[in-house]
């Protein structure tokens, strides 16, 4: 088969909606949708599978009145968005050298501001350098605000207009949620922001933009800034090969009645039509099968309906969705790349499709912790973030946890019980042990994961660390009472307060006036109104029995001790001096002075 001629084109740039939970992704991009769709001439907004194609024509003409206040010219061919709003469709979709899309709305309610998923979304677009705007949704909540936008969207105002409209208090108000989001997008990210009718320089400042999703003010001049960021900055990158060999992502894998399974996949270069041999990326090796149909929506089709009746046709061209029907694709995960090509160069081909998913499930790190993801596209982007926080990945893979990720998990404990354990993103833990060597957490919001890997390492460092302590003789420092003597020696029984530090039976003790650093007698026990206890902290008071001493003699009313520190116990407690209050590091600065009149070294 003879290579496919080239066309350089313009593909239009694929952009993507994300953001927190009911901060309104979809309605936004119902919204979008919506307002193409009233538009009764040619051009209007067409459905593909996974995806809403808004054509220039449209474009220009639900932005026309903003355009015109801006003095912008548009000449992409569109816009694709993704249909599946949120963090799955964002992270599922990828290609070679990172994610298949070119630019981002992140989504935030004006009037609840930053929620952990807006900072995970956030991270994910710096990990993949996606350009993004935000569009600061719900202005129609703000106290007071007063929509100016006809239903008919025939005789709208501009957002800069209406925003002038609305009283001073309001005008105040929205600029003071404003600066929030742009406050903590800087707190969060190092990045700077304004609104879009002040941004000075968009190379340095993203883009908000105040909108209603509800109202549909500001949906224009989302559309228009989406729009002429893509051209002033990506053009270069959405020159596409409209003839050559299709590439494209799946973005999900079902069975449909009548058809068996089907892929929905986004084509993101070339072009692909029936018969032709499609290589699609798998766990263990690349599926290599050939396109029986390629199916879109019927026109104006609602894609959420089960009903949704879909027609055949012979090619899609990028960028565009489209419902594949082929052959032997029952095992097939959503984010895998796929490829079109000739049989000649299929060898090759299913060789490259195979380094791509191998670059992502691959064990990369001599040592490190087990990750699991729900698709390989979620998986990179988990990777991505744990690397960025200089976490080791010892395995990666794509599906739910089991037996065998315990076991590679467990094969770590030996080397640190810090990194035994298995991190899960949107997964669920299907292996059915319960090992008592492996830690399993699992999270559908990946920064949340994150967070809780490195409270439970840290608290499990803190408790590994205790219990090296728990051998070693600890700081204590401790008062005898004047008058209370109940027995002078054999053993000598005396009341003493703890003034800092632990009293532990069976530590010994030293005078503060020691002359040769050595013990003078030991705590046998500790009795607290006649009930023995065998510790005591700083601030209380106890009966303690004394050996080898005798009251008057060796130990005397009002004398202070400490406990003896070992040397090697010292050494160790300085290591781990971090675990030890501020009263206890400073009773350990006295036993060291204490023990350094005697020997100058010791200790150190």
């Amino acid at each position: 088969m003879p290579d496919k001629p080239t066309e350089l084109c313009t593909r239009s740039p694929i952009c993507v909606v994300v953001g927190h939970v009911d901060h309104g992704k979809t309605s936004i991009l119902d919204r979008i949708r919506n307002t193409s769709i009233v538009n009764t001439e040619a051009g209007k907004i067409t459905q593909a599978i996974g995806a809403s194609i808004v054509p220039l024509s449209t474009i220009k003409k639900v932005c026309k009145d903003a355009l015109a206040s801006m003095k912008m010219d548009f000449t992409i061919p569109g816009l694709l968005f993704i249909d599946t709003p949120g963090h799955a469709a964002f992270i599922n979709l990828r290609k070679r050298g990172g994610n298949i899309a070119d630019i981002a709305i992140l989504v935030v309610d004006i009037n609840e501001g930053f929620m952990p998923q807006t900072i995970e979304a956030i991270d994910i677009l710096r990990s993949y350098k996606t350009p993004f705007i935000i569009a600061a949704n719900k202005i129609d909540l703000i106290h007071g605000w007063k929509t100016n936008v006809n239903n008919d969207n025939t005789k709208n105002n501009t957002l800069a207009k209406n925003i002038t409209l609305q009283t001073p208090q309001v005008q105040e108000l929205l600029d003071k949620k404003l600066y929030e989001l742009v406050g903590k997008l800087f707190e969060v990210s190092n990045m700077q922001s304004e609104r879009f009718d002040r941004v000075q320089d968009f190379t340095k400042q993203i883009a908000i933009v105040p909108c209603s999703a509800h109202t549909g003010e500001g949906i224009p001049e989302l559309l228009m800034f989406i729009t002429g960021l893509a051209q002033k900055f990506l053009e270069k990158n959405l020159l596409c090969d409209v003839k050559g060999y299709a590439e494209g992502t799946i973005l999900e894998a079902k069975h449909d009645k009548g058809m068996g399974t089907t892929i929905d996949v986004i084509i993101h270069e070339g072009k692909l039509a029936v018969n032709d041999i499609l290589v699609i990326g798998g766990l263990e090796k690349p599926i290599v099968t050939k396109v029986k149909a390629l199916l879109i929506p019927a026109p104006l089709a609602e894609m959420r309906d089960r009903k949704t009746k879909f027609n055949a046709v012979k090619q899609v061209n990028a960028a565009t969705g489209v419902k594949i029907s082929a052959l032997d694709i029952g095992e097939v995960i959503a984010g895998m790349p796929i490829k079109s090509c000739s049989k000649n160069d299929l060898p090759k081909v299913t060789a490259q499709i195979q380094e791509e998913v191998e670059k992502v499930i691959v064990n990369t790190d001599n040592e490190g912790i087990v990750i699991k993801a729900d698709t390989l596209g979620s998986l990179e982007a988990l990777q991505t973030l744990l690397r960025q926080h200089e976490i080791k990945i010892k395995k990666a893979g794509v599906g739910n946890i089991g037996k065998k990720d315990i076991i590679d998990a467990e094969a770590n404990y030996s080397k640190s019980p810090l990194i035994s354990i298995v991190l899960g993103f949107n997964v669920k833990d299907e292996s059915g042990l319960c090992n008592e060597y492996v830690k399993i957490l699992t999270n559908n919001i990946i920064y949340k994961l994150i967070e809780d890997f490195q409270a439970w390492q840290a608290q499990e460092k803190k408790n590994l660390e205790k219990a090296m302590l728990s051998d070693v003789v600890m700081p204590c420092r401790l008062k005898f009472l004047p008058g209370y003597v109940f027995r002078q020696n054999n053993p000598a029984v005396v009341g003493i307060e703890v003034l800092a530090g632990k009293l532990v039976t069976g530590i010994s003790l030293m005078k503060k006036d020691t002359k040769d650093g050595k013990a003078i007698t030991k705590v046998n026990a500790i009795q607290i109104e006649k009930e023995s206890v065998t510790e005591l902290n700083a601030g209380k008071q106890a009966a303690v029995s004394l050996g080898d001493v005798t009251v008057g003699r060796q130990i005397h009313e009002g004398d202070i001790f400490y406990s003896v520190i070992p040397e090697q116990n010292f050494r160790k407690l300085k290591e781990l001096k971090h675990l030890l209050s501020e009263n206890e590091k400073n009773i350990l600065k006295e036993i060291a002075e204490i023990m350094r009149k005697v020997n100058p070294v010791w200790g150190v």
